[in-house]
């Protein structure tokens, strides 16, 4: 039986919301099956749909009570403006790493040399390098598949990035950089079974826990960076909601004339710190 494109949508939200999950994802599977924008997703409400394009759409939607992301049967998520390719190899990009970027980009005199740690789909270091064209970008990731996926991202992209594989700084040994940019795991290892079954079962553990109180990575990083600045550099993380102040006292302890600012994001928590280090 023939569906209008309404028709699917309206579908798609009676079953997503019976099963409590959220009804934009029909939308984005939808737009997804049609190959169509917002735009001409609402002009072509009326329009029949064909039927192998209603039967795909139909079972991906089924899918979602599993706990599947949606970004995963997608096979991309927008970041900043642009689509980048995603797997469970890498972090879903989300929209307050927006804001770290943001706030790096402010800072920017569009020459620096940044090192994105942790790069993940290579979301932040492939913004930066393209919308700060003369600045030489380095990304970091101790996944090899993660780094693919950056890769090809960047390729697809356009960007110019140098990616290297490794644990945290180790692959740019005696490098010093103006801008290091992290978001690194921060999850408590206490908070695991607490999470969304999206986030806990299909998104990568490396990507996610940080120990017993979510900081190992902080600790290392404060130390680590360290052999890695020069006075006037900037080191810019993305934190979890209420370690603020625990990862500023981290790096003040290593870095005692650096000035240090938590910034709050859109849904009013803590979730930047920036460090300009004065040695």
């Amino acid at each position: 039986m023939k569906k209008t494109v309404y028709e699917a949508l309206n579908w798609a939200s009676s079953f997503l919301r019976s099963h409590g999950l959220e009804e934009p994802a029909g939308e984005w599977l939808l737009r997804h099956h049609l190959k169509a924008n917002r735009a001409a997703l609402l002009a072509s409400f009326h329009d029949d749909m064909s039927e192998d394009v209603w039967l795909a759409f139909k079972a991906d939607v089924e899918t979602l009570p599993s706990g599947i992301p949606v970004q995963h049967i997608i096979g991309s998520e927008s970041f900043y403006g642009r689509v980048f390719s995603v797997s469970g190899d890498v972090l879903i990009p989300r929209p307050e790493t927006e804001e770290l970027v943001e706030a790096v980009l402010e800072r920017l005199e569009g020459t620096e040399r940044i090192v994105d740690i942790g790069t993940g789909s290579g979301a932040i270091a492939i913004t930066l390098q393209l919308e700060s064209p003369g600045t030489e970008v380095t990304a970091i990731d101790l996944s090899e598949k993660a780094l693919n996926v950056a890769q090809e991202n960047a390729k697809t992209l356009g960007a110019t990035v140098r990616f290297k594989q490794g644990d945290l700084c180790q692959p740019v040994k005696r490098e010093c950089f103006d801008v290091i940019v992290s978001n690194p795991p921060y999850i408590p290892e206490r908070d695991r079974a607490s999470l969304a079954e999206q986030v806990r079962e299909y998104e990568p553990e490396l990507a996610l826990f940080a120990g017993d109180d979510g900081l190992a990575v902080y600790r290392r990083l404060a130390t680590e960076l360290l052999e890695h600045v020069r006075d006037g550099s900037l080191i810019a993380l993305e934190i979890g909601a209420g370690q603020g102040n625990a990862v500023k006292q981290l790096f003040q302890e290593q870095f005692p004339k650096a000035t240090i600012e938590i910034r709050f994001d859109i849904n009013e928590k803590d979730r930047i710190v920036l460090i300009d280090v004065r040695l």
